[in-house]
């Protein structure tokens, strides 16, 4: 009778910690159209005020300041979300005066990130917070 309910248990135990492990997984990707084309436009002004002088015109990276787009930076952020990256940008950018940035300026900066990398608009702006953001994938080839 022991042996039963252990199993029992073990059986009911398992597929929740699938759909645990699985509900923490981001369920989107960038390459699913996560920002809008009118935020990245509006991030672009945005960049070149509080960024370029850092990054770079190009997005490219001066000195120690990271590229922002290419290989490099998709390598560096590939299997992380879009939550992180945007916290990663929330409070540490910019350089001078971290986190005085408002979350809709950060939001504009980074769909224009997405744009310039050449991931795909789509019809919904990308989210201001942080935890509607873990929900998408850095991915670095479009999933098939």
């Amino acid at each position: 009778m022991k042996i039963r309910t252990v199993s029992t248990a073990i059986l009911l135990v398992i597929p929740a910690c699938f759909f645990v492990l699985r509900a923490q997984q981001p369920s989107k990707s960038v390459w699913d159209g996560v920002y809008t084309k009118a935020q990245a436009d509006r991030g672009q002004p945005l960049y070149k005020q509080y960024c370029a002088s850092c990054h770079g015109d190009m997005l490219e990276g001066i000195e120690m300041a990271p590229a922002l787009a290419g290989g490099g930076f998709i390598d560096n952020w590939a299997g992380q979300s879009m939550g992180d990256l945007f916290e990663r940008i929330r409070a540490t950018m910019p350089r001078d005066k971290p986190g005085r940035l408002s979350r809709d300026v950060n939001a504009d900066i980074t769909a224009y990130m997405l744009s310039f990398n050449q991931f795909p608009s789509g019809e919904t702006e990308l989210p201001r917070d942080t935890q509607v953001l873990q929900q998408i994938r850095i991915d670095a080839a479009k999933p098939k």
